[in-house]
């Protein structure tokens, strides 16, 4: 079970993923979530920081696409507005078929794809379900309801894990 939600790599931010880095892993596309991980859940629309990300990416090859657990369509077509990627709201990750529905739209093998996500029971562990490589960045601005407070305690375990293994 460790194995379906321990990330691949782990970066600091979004913008820590680079073109060159992707590209040496045989990474043609990326499965993006939106909430703390490009933006807070208080941003409606992409930052200009988040457009500029999303254009290096596309400018390199790299396809996009958005894969949200939001259960608001509005807050994903709002977000995705102004930049015309596809899209899936109410992705119910971590089961697959969010990233399947993306991946089929772009005509990328899972194995050829990358999901960048800041939480492991979701993001990480859809990624594992297709066998897509799973990024993992912190949160950028954590909710602190008690839901959330657990799942982040659950992950710990799982990013300690991480980082002893990968610092050696």
């Amino acid at each position: 079970m460790i194995k379906k939600l321990m990330p691949d790599r782990m970066f600091n931010s979004y913008r820590d993923i680079t073109p060159e880095i992707l590209s040496g892993l045989g990474i043609k596309a990326l499965l993006l979530d939106i909430d703390n991980t490009l933006v807070t859940y208080d941003d409606p629309d992409p930052t200009d920081e988040v457009t500029a990300w999303l254009k290096q990416m596309n400018e390199s090859g790299i396809l996009t696409a958005f894969v949200s657990n939001n259960s608001d369509p509005s807050r994903v077509e709002r977000f995705n507005k102004s930049l015309g990627y596809f899209a899936v709201s109410r992705a119910k990750k971590p089961l697959p078929n969010g990233f399947r529905r993306a991946l089929e739209y772009m005509k990328v093998d899972a194995c050829n794809a990358a999901s960048v996500g800041d939480q492991i029971f979701t993001d990480v562990w859809a990624a594992k379900n297709v066998g897509a490589y799973a990024f993992l960045v912190p949160p950028i601005k954590d909710k602190t309801t008690l839901f959330f407070k657990a799942k982040r305690f659950l992950e710990r375990p799982i990013i300690k894990k991480y980082k002893s293994k990968n610092q050696k």
